[in-house]
């Protein structure tokens, strides 16, 4: 794979390596810096006495310096490692502070709070740094607050909590990812707001982007296609509703939603096609690649600077200047100098999914798609277009498609029919959007161009919606294990390099990935089939158990719970990431046995055995019960509380718990509880 020869490939994946190997396993900052002080030296002397640069003592030296840069990058960068950031401060979590923050970016609404990422700038009057998620309660007389708006707010911060089932969405993780350790809930009363605003480049972005939402609205463009207009050009999704966003996804073009490389591509086309009158003379040439630079920076800027944006951005600001300076641009170098260049400034958007995806989509299409277009030469220029935006889909849909299944867990099957279809009509959206957000932005609309944008979207959405609706063709709740993931990734990458230049060497290591791949599967599924557990749920209301032998899954619920088993989200999630199936449904007795265990389960009956002695005592249903009493009597070893007690009366049991010594597990509080 000739890609990997480029010097630049190995730097690259040695500093990735390094910011891995710095966020798992958190070396100690100053042991960090010590090494790198002694390899520098040693660097530079090996750099001036090694006659051949390609020897294997430059080439190792070099590597390893890549891979301390990265572990440093990542220390240096995340918010975790300062002195001065809050999650330091125990008793911030504790009892209320006088918190001062700074709004930086909306998020989407949930249906009882507006939500923002605020930065925190005191406690108390005491400096402290970091970022958390802020969520005000929403009463009639609430108002989005401005970017760069200061707050004065008196409350407790949340710590992240991770899930309270097994195999659900890491949120905390997620907030983790983007160095966000807590969340601040408050009420608007609960604010006092400053007089100041921070007018920084983030205020004066989101600022434009209100004034062109508010004209557009002055035009009367409904609601819906301006809020699918808003993401398409300017990459903000707070707005669209889930219903919109769903279609999408089902249709495999969700990715249009987000600012990317095909939206940057089509500014590119764009700018450079005014741009043609400027002579192609030195000064001109010049001139033209400073619009172009200028031009996409100020539309990453309004796009908000999301990690796909930035990364699309960066990469054809360098295809530009590759063309200015007449040199054969080599796209590979490209998107290596794009990534060193964007995780020096921001290690953290290696763990973003859109980050991973776009990378991946656009090396595929590099790599893979020359292989696909050869299949088949078309002879006209209308069917060359559309083999052309086939294969793009196509490459770009293999390289991704093990990832977003382990992310997803679904595939849409008629994405290349959605690409056929949208790609024409989103080049044309593009252009007119644009135009139409400048003039937006300059208080100047022409009606016919507003309402030809709006109904431009109007009918792709109607397209879209039409191709998610045949949900036939939609593949879910797939399960895929993370060595599958890697494994599959290998078999596919050798399975291409053999297919580009057959030859017996790359036949055989083919076929080792693939016979890697079957063992892996095996493996995984030996190791299911030796494990056993039983699970209590936090599942609101109700009370949920299940026992699982290898792959096969014994639920345990009322009857109302085990009728709507098979389309539990809880349960869903659950199946999937131990690649089980329910086998058998059992109404909830008072007792269920486990591996030697007894668990009592007591409900509002409140009825029990009096000599049983049970290993755990399951609480439901906020029984009415005297736990003392019943500790007293049946001497469990540790005491449970599922989501269908009353919070009230869990803080009760609580209390009786550590007089009488006995660990208790409220699922609310710590999550589920397993065996």
């Amino acid at each position: 794979m000739k890609v990997l020869q480029f010097p630049l490939a190995r730097i690259t994946i040695g500093f990735v390596f390094g910011l891995l190997f710095a966020k798992y396993v958190l070396p100690p900052i100053e042991a960090v810096f010590i090494i790198i002080t002694v390899g520098l030296p040693l660097f530079a002397v090996i750099y001036v006495f090694t006659k051949n640069k390609s020897s294997i003592y430059f080439g190792t030296t070099t590597y390893l310096l890549s891979f301390l840069i990265g572990v440093s990058n990542q220390l240096i960068h995340t918010d975790y490692f300062q002195k001065t950031n809050y999650s330091h401060n125990k008793n911030i979590f504790e009892k209320p502070h006088a918190i001062d923050v700074t709004i930086k970016e909306n998020l989407k609404n949930s249906s009882f709070s507006d939500r923002y990422i605020a930065i925190v700038n005191q406690i108390d009057n005491k400096k402290q740094t970091g970022k958390l998620i802020l969520n005000i309660s929403k009463n009639s007389v609430n108002q989005k607050l401005i970017i760069g708006t200061n707050l004065r707010i008196n409350g407790i911060l949340t710590k992240n909590k991770p899930p309270n089932n097994p195999n659900q969405f890491d949120y905390s993780k997620y907030l983790e990812n983007k160095q966000i350790y807590a969340q601040l809930y408050t009420e608007i009363d609960e604010i006092k707001i400053g007089s100041e605003i921070n007018k920084d480049i983030w205020y004066y972005s989101s600022k434009l982007r209100s004034s062109i939402i508010k004209n557009l609205e002055k035009n009367h463009f409904n609601s819906t296609e301006l809020h699918v207009a808003v993401a398409l050009i300017m990459g903000q999704q707070q707005e669209i509703s889930p219903n919109i966003i769903r279609d999408y996804q089902y249709a495999g073009a969700v990715h249009i939603l987000s600012v990317s490389g095909l939206h940057i591509g089509f500014i590119l086309l764009f700018v450079t096609f005014l741009l043609k009158p400027i002579p192609n003379t030195r000064r001109g040439s010049f001139i033209k690649l400073f619009i172009i630079i200028v031009s996409l920076s100020l539309f990453g800027i309004i796009a908000g600077l999301a990690p796909s944006v930035v990364r699309s951005v960066t990469m054809f600001s360098f295809v530009a200047i590759g063309l200015h300076l007449r040199r054969s641009v080599n796209i590979y170098h490209t998107l290596l100098v794009s990534i060193l260049l964007i995780l020096l400034v921001e290690p953290s958007f290696l763990y973003d999914v859109g980050f991973q995806l776009s990378y991946l989509a656009l090396f595929f299409i590099i790599w893979l798609q020359p292989l696909l277009t050869s299949l088949w030469q078309p002879k006209t220029k209308f069917s060359k277009y559309f083999w052309d935006i086939l294969t793009v889909s196509f490459a770009a849909q293999i390289g991704t498609l093990p990832l977003s299944i382990y992310y997803f867990h679904q595939f849409p099957g008629l994405f290349f029919v959605t690409n056929i279809i949208i790609i024409p009509m989103l080049s044309v959206i593009m252009v007119l959007g644009v135009i139409v957000m400048i003039l937006a932005a300059l208080n100047s609309i022409p009606v016919f161009l507003s309402n030809l944008l709006e109904w431009s979207i109007y009918i792709l959405n109607k397209i879209i919606n039409t191709i998610a609706s045949l949900e036939q063709f939609i593949i879910k709740d797939i399960p895929l294990h993370f060595y599958l993931l890697l494994s599959s990734y290998l078999l596919l990458i050798t399975v291409i390099i053999w297919f580009k230049k057959p030859s017996f060497n790359k036949f055989y290591s083919a076929l080792l990935s693939i016979f890697i791949f079957q063992i892996t599967f095996v493996a995984i599924n030996l190791t299911r089939q030796g494990q056993q557990e039983l699970v209590i749920f936090n599942s609101a209301k109700n009370t949920l158990i299940t026992e699982r032998n290898g792959k096969n899954v014994t639920v345990f619920a009322n009857a109302r719970l085990l009728k709507t088993a098979t389309t539990n989200n809880i349960l869903q999630s659950y199946n999937m990431g131990n690649l089980s199936v329910i086998k058998k449904k059992t109404l909830l007795q008072n007792l269920v046995y486990f591996n030697g265990k007894k668990i009592l389960i007591v409900d509002t009956t409140s009825v029990y055995p009096k000599n049983i002695n049970p290993d755990i005592l399951l609480l439901t249903q906020s029984t009415k019960i005297n736990l003392d009493r019943l500790i007293l009597t049946i001497k469990p070893k540790i005491v449970i509380a599922d989501a269908s007690n009353y919070r009230n009366i869990q803080v009760r049991w609580k209390a009786s718990c550590i007089k009488h010594k006995i660990p208790f597990h409220a699922t609310t509080e710590k999550g589920f509880y397993k065996l």
